[in-house]
């Protein structure tokens, strides 16, 4: 296969893993507060975001596989598989790695959901909110493109889009916080606590 045929698949399944992973994150911080109208079917909400899950994967798996039997870059399998041991942009490529192993946890487990418990699969998947900050660091700092304004806005795009999830996310839970108090039957006057 040509190396430049190689880089762009790389490239370009590298650049669909972050976006679709940026959208994960979105949709996971926001259907956490279980954000959805009601009438709406559930596959708008969890199980869009689980399809999209199981297809970010996929796009990773495509950006490691030709990552490593690309001449260009002569990664080897070990350097995909052990963080920080590439001599090819080593930190950079090994952030990748350490952000590979955590979504592979993630989704491990969330296969695995129902033989786990709630409290387990939950602490394992709150590792999603480090390897896509991971995951984006390593786009800003590997690949000849990197460096490129259009890359730049790609990535400002998927810290902007995860940035607006969490203040909106935030946003709910206060309101959701407001309705619950005011729900509360009022003290009366005399009593304290």
């Amino acid at each position: 296969m040509n190396s430049s045929l190689l880089w762009y698949i790389t490239r370009g399944a590298g650049i669909a893993s972050l976006i679709m992973l940026t959208a994960v994150v979105a949709l996971g911080i926001v259907t956490a507060v279980r954000w959805q109208r009601p009438g709406w079917p559930r596959f708008l909400t969890a199980d869009f975001h689980r399809s999209l899950s199981l297809l970010t994967v996929v796009f990773l798996a495509i950006h490691i596989v030709v990552a490593v039997v690309d001449p260009y870059t002569a990664l080897g399998l070990t350097a995909a598989l052990v963080p920080f041991s590439s001599p090819y942009r080593q930190i950079w490529l090994g952030l990748g790695g350490v952000s590979m192993y955590m979504i592979a946890a993630v989704i491990v487990t969330s296969l695995l959901r129902t033989h786990l418990g709630r409290r387990s699969w939950r602490a394992v998947h709150w590792l999603t909110y480090a390897a896509w900050p991971i995951g984006l660091i390593h786009s800003l700092g590997t690949g000849t493109d990197s460096g490129a304004a259009w890359m730049w806005v790609i990535d400002g795009i998927c810290f902007l889009t995860v940035l607006a999830a969490v203040l909106w996310r935030t946003s709910a839970a206060d309101d959701a916080m407001v309705v619950r108090e005011s729900a509360l039957p009022p003290r009366s006057q005399g009593a304290r606590r």
